[in-house]
């Protein structure tokens, strides 16, 4: 299956999971989809039937809320039975509203924002103390860059020289209730990363060959990797696409029929 092809499925089963479940975050999910299908599809080295392998390369969800996407991809990739996907949301379930450990290649439970970036680091440099050659992905909302505890943990894998890891900055400027401008500026993205010694570059991170490109580039000046990839809220789906009200909105039985032609006809 090509990553395309693989991308509509996620939006897919990613739409289904929220609409039954009558839960949020679509938006968030849907800007980041083709990023996920690169990623399973071309770049991570893992093995779905042990998803513990030690020497898999790691995808850190920081922006958990947006959970739908990657529990798709995982079922889509055969880590679990795909029909415990219709479990989403509901009481009991490992499948939880903000991504969830319990769930096969799950690497990180996260919630609050700002966590998973520090998580991912001490992750990096622990590879690099046992010499385990793989890379560790980490996958942020711009929104979420924000907060002061990816900037420590910025200045720490930086100091360490942590060019096994990769974050990824979701860039589609709209958080919660407005944009990411009008809550806090942060550009320039690039030239703050660049002045905590990262390698830094930009994406369009709807362009599959292009992410493939980057995400296949290995970096030899020993310094930790930025990925600002510039996305659409609700990419996908004509009506949800820089709409911010699909952060908390669940589209109803019509609005899901139209989202899956969008996607279908896209």
């Amino acid at each position: 299956m090509s990553s395309t092809k693989l991308s509509k499925k996620i939006r897919k089963l990613s739409l289904e999971m929220v609409h039954n479940s009558n839960a949020s975050h679509i938006g968030s999910a849907l800007s980041m989809v083709d990023i996920l299908a690169v990623l399973y599809n071309d770049i991570l080295k893992f093995d779905s039937n042990n998803s513990k392998w030690e020497g898999r390369d790691k995808l850190i969800l920081s922006k958990g809320h947006s959970c739908v996407a990657l529990y798709a991809v995982l079922g889509l990739k055969n880590f679990f039975d795909i029909e415990l996907l219709k479990t989403y949301g509901k009481n009991g379930s490992d499948f939880m509203n903000h991504i969830s450990h319990k769930v096969p290649g799950v690497e990180f439970s996260t919630g609050s924002l700002g966590h998973g970036l520090p998580y991912a680091v001490g992750i990096a440099l622990g590879n690099k103390l046992k010499k385990i050659d793989s890379k560790v992905y980490v996958i942020l909302g711009d929104g979420e860059v924000a907060e002061g505890s990816n900037w420590e943990a910025l200045l720490f894998a930086s100091h360490n020289k942590l060019d096994n890891l990769v974050v990824i900055i979701d860039n589609n400027n709209l958080q919660s209730l407005t944009t990411v401008d009008d809550t806090l500026s942060l550009e320039p993205y690039d030239k703050k990363f660049l002045s905590f010694g990262c390698n830094v570059v930009k994406v369009d991170g709807h362009d599959h060959e292009q992410l493939k490109k980057i995400f296949s580039l290995n970096n030899p000046n020993l310094k930790p990797n930025v990925v600002i990839a510039k996305t659409i809220k609700g990419k996908g789906v004509s009506y949800m696409e820089n709409e911010v009200k699909w952060h908390y909105k669940s589209p109803n039985t019509e609005e899901l029929s139209t989202a899956i032609k969008d996607i279908n006809n896209a």
